[in-house]
């Protein structure tokens, strides 16, 4: 998890069930059910793995496959990195996805 605003706001949503479509055949998102902080840092660059806030949905994605594009303004926040399994997100169908705090 990266140490931000937006971070700490999303955690304060767990334990969270999302139903997670998928986008461009590179990621996963779903709708929160809130706005959360924009106080991380934006970038419109992505890695393989990374939980991410996109601000006008409000969405959270997680990227299974890099396809070379950049992000679009605003950008987004990059709020931590899965490391190990997101090649279970590669299904064209949208998913069922269960994010809860590591106790």
């Amino acid at each position: 998890m990266i140490d931000s605003e937006t971070t700490r706001d999303f955690v304060s949503l767990l334990p969270l069930t999302l139903t997670m479509n998928d986008l461009f055949g590179r990621e996963k998102f779903g709708h929160l059910p809130r706005s959360i902080s924009e106080g991380g840092k934006r970038t419109r660059t992505y890695e393989v793995g990374q939980v991410i806030y996109w601000s006008p949905g409000p969405d959270v994605a997680i990227f299974y496959r890099h396809g070379g594009q950049s992000i679009p303004s605003p950008g987004i926040i990059v709020i931590g990195k899965i490391d190990s399994g997101v090649e279970a997100l590669d299904v064209p169908s949208a998913v069922k996805v269960t994010i809860e705090p590591v106790k």
